[in-house]
């Protein structure tokens, strides 16, 4: 695991940012300065404007969480893990459920590529819940998916997942400190849950034992998304 995501004891922020037009969200980073320290990066916005997006903001003094939640067959992956992990990044995600042998040879591309680059198991995205997962024929409620995912993960060698903050005490009980634990679906008190349904504060996800909490939308599209940075941060007693 990254010696510099070791050193760091308390749960941290990072932010998604989600903002179509690219110079909208480097203008944001610009502003926000250097309150924030982490950005995630995700499909929509990598897909659009590529590599150089990724070094623009790394340029701004950023860290980067690359969420790309690459499933594929385990070469393919692999290959993707060595394409992307030559760039300023500190965080990249692939999808659990595409098996041990996938993470198994991420893990060897990662070591490869780039040896300080977290990378992270996405178990069950935050957008679905019992019923989501009963259509797609699994049987299982979204937190007994996460820890046979988990399990799964830590036979393959992972030691980063990403998860709802409702799974992360019970992977906490079940793994200790196994896993640096990402979560998504983090809400602000007040905040609109939009296409989330598993979601928690981030005062309560740290106290869970979050290492890092994603926030998105309540933080662009507000008003003065510094004002709510600081109050983030602030919540998590930093």
């Amino acid at each position: 695991m990254p010696t510099e995501l070791q050193s760091k004891k308390t749960c941290q922020l990072i932010l998604a940012l989600d903002i179509e037009d690219k110079g909208e969200g480097l203008a944001l980073l610009e502003r926000i300065g250097e309150q924030l320290e982490w950005v995630k990066i995700g499909l929509q916005m990598f897909t659009r404007y590529g590599p150089d997006y990724v070094r623009q903001v790394a340029a701004l003094g950023k860290r980067i969480f690359l969420d790309l939640k690459l499933h594929d067959i385990p070469n393919t992956v692999a290959k993707a893990v060595e394409s992307v992990g030559v760039l300023p990044i500190q965080m990249l995600t692939i999808h659990t459920c595409g098996g041990k042998e996938m993470m198994e040879w991420a893990i060897q591309a990662q070591q490869k590529a780039n040896p300080e680059l977290q990378l992270l198991g996405v178990t069950v995205l935050t957008s679905m819940d019992t019923d989501s997962l009963r259509l797609l024929g699994i049987t299982e409620s979204p937190a007994e998916r996460v820890a046979r995912l988990a399990s799964l993960a830590k036979e393959a060698g992972m030691s980063g997942l990403v998860c709802s903050s409702h799974e992360v005490e019970l992977l906490k009980q079940n793994f200790g400190d196994q896993f640096k634990l990402v979560t998504p679906g983090v809400r602000p008190a007040g905040s609109d849950a939009g296409d989330q349904k598993r979601i928690m504060t981030p005062s309560k996800a740290a106290e869970a034992g979050s290492d890092f909490i994603v926030v998105g939308r309540p933080i662009y599209q507000a008003e003065d998304p510094a004002a709510v940075i600081r109050a983030i941060n602030t919540d998590l007693g930093e």
